[in-house]
């Protein structure tokens, strides 16, 4: 691994440009504002900024990609690069045929057309107006509260309904007793009866 690729020099690299930058930006401020020691303030900016651009040019770029390690040789354009899967490799030199196309393309085209009327979808929703919606959510939450209101009124009202029941359940008990208690004052009183 060469000097340049550490990450020292990385640090250093980007120490040198953003402390430059700083120098060159102070340079121009003091000459903006006609404060003394302009011209050399400048100058020094200036040299400092010709210098980063000379140590730019020299370093050259670091590549932003990764692909060198998927396939080496990739930035080199007369590169035979060869796919990294195993097995035999096909002899592209010879034409292709509609047929062997279209087997090893698969159901690419349905997977297209998939898309295309997903997109149209995607558009179809795009164009509708949503301008009335908070209208219909406000309609929706007092639609909403009114049915909370009548389910809570609706609970009341079955405590109503099982406390009537109760009643009237209690009701029934205490009129069986009255006719028993009825019923044995008549059976009591049935020799007493005058007998016709």
């Amino acid at each position: 691994m060469s000097f340049l690729k550490t990450k020292g020099f990385k640090y250093i690299k980007n120490l040198i440009i953003g402390v430059g930058a700083a120098v060159v930006l102070i340079g121009a401020l003091f000459k903006l504002e006609s404060l003394p020691g302009a011209s050399i303030m400048l100058t020094i900016g200036l040299s400092v900024e010709a210098f980063i651009f000379l140590f730019l040019g020299i370093v050259g770029p670091e590549p932003d990609y990764y692909w060198d390690k998927l396939y080496p040789g990739l930035s080199d354009y007369h590169s035979n690069i060869a796919p990294l899967t195993a097995g035999d490799q096909q002899d592209f030199g010879t034409p292709l045929h509609g047929d062997v196309i279209e087997s090893q393309l698969g159901g690419m085209l349905t997977e297209l057309q998939g898309m295309s009327k997903s997109l149209g979808s995607l558009q179809a929703l795009q164009e509708v107006d949503f301008s009335g919606t908070s209208e219909q959510i406000k309609s929706m939450n007092n639609f909403y509260a009114k049915l909370n209101e009548a389910m809570a009124d609706l609970s009341d009202s079955l405590e109503d309904t099982k406390a009537y029941k109760a009643e009237i359940a209690n009701l029934n008990s205490n009129l069986s007793g009255l006719n028993n208690v009825y019923g044995g004052m008549l059976n009591a009183m049935a020799p007493f009866r005058p007998q016709s």
